[in-house]
């Protein structure tokens, strides 16, 4: 018998061992047996090219993980999701560029400090990094991808906060409370002109102009980034997706959903689905971070 026969081989479990032996069922163990049980984040994502379209320009990244024991670190994650454009396969291109400079700089600058063992480092506070950091995409993309282009909007979780970096109209929503709230702005010519007042919220959805945007990644040389924190919500949901799922399904619909699924993962398949029934004019992506009750 060979090596890698005899390593993985069966053991035969004597009947006397195995009659003394079962599983253990949760419930009936006390703390001093489990100890407390960690408030777990999770995520899901899910992709689609649409209906209408023959290849797929969206990115995403998902980096989520978390720590126990004496020294324990915060829970921590990375969120992404660029929608690109340009012709010839440009969109795919920028999209997928823009998302590894990103995340790149970002999981250098303040992921990896996280298990660093020596006391004293410091770095750039997480606002400047995540402005940096999309600085980086774009120019990546400009040097690389000539005429491309993308939105890209990334939520770094540090323990508490989430901060996000925003440009063009991938969105971020805020679901919790049976409320759901868009918390990034779309920076397009149509949202402008809502915020001017000259158009309805109902006239913007339906306006033959709403995906033209004044900002994108890859566009020029000087990008001006939307960047904020704020706390993490308290048994919510936070959902990034590109315009090819929020401009096809209600913001009321996107919340019945995601409170209706059975986790984030579900959620998300269900969305790109309920894209795909709408019709399914562009590429969609989702991705869905649950954070616990405290």
């Amino acid at each position: 018998m060979g090596v890698w026969s005899r390593l993985f081989r069966k053991k035969k479990v004597p009947e006397s061992d195995s009659a003394k032996t079962a599983p253990l069922d949760p419930e009936t163990l006390g703390k001093e047996v489990l100890g407390e049980r960690h408030r777990a984040v999770a995520v899901g994502s899910a992709q689609s090219k649409g209906i209408e379209r023959t290849h797929n320009e969206d990115a995403l990244l998902v980096i989520l993980g978390s720590s126990g024991g004496q020294e324990a670190l915060p829970d921590f994650g990375l969120f992404l999701v660029a929608d690109g454009m340009g012709g010839h396969r440009s969109g795919e291109l920028a999209s997928s560029i823009s998302a590894r400079a990103v995340a790149r700089r970002i999981t250098q600058e303040s992921i990896l400090r996280l298990f660093d063992l020596e006391q004293g480092n410091s770095s750039a506070p997480l606002q400047d990094l995540v402005r940096d950091a999309l600085q980086d995409a774009n120019q990546a993309v400009v040097e690389r991808v000539p005429g491309g282009g993308t939105t890209l909007t990334v939520a770094l979780l540090l323990g508490e906060q989430v901060t996000f970096g925003h440009v063009g109209d991938t969105r971020a929503y805020i679901i919790s409370d049976n409320q759901i709230q868009i918390v990034t702005r779309d920076h397009s010519l149509v949202e402008r002109l809502r915020e001017l007042g000259q158009l309805t919220r109902q006239e913007a959805a339906t306006h033959p102009q709403r995906n033209v945007l004044y900002r994108a990644i890859g566009q020029g040389a000087n990008l001006e980034v939307d960047v904020f924190t704020q706390p993490v919500p308290n048994d919510g949901y936070l959902l990034i997706c590109s315009d090819g799922l929020w401009g096809v399904v209600s913001d009321d619909e996107i919340a019945r959903i995601v409170r209706g699924a059975s986790g984030p993962q579900v959620a998300c398949e269900q969305l790109v689905q309920a894209a795909n029934a709408g019709g399914g004019p562009d590429n969609i992506t989702a991705v869905i971070v649950h954070f616990p009750p405290a």
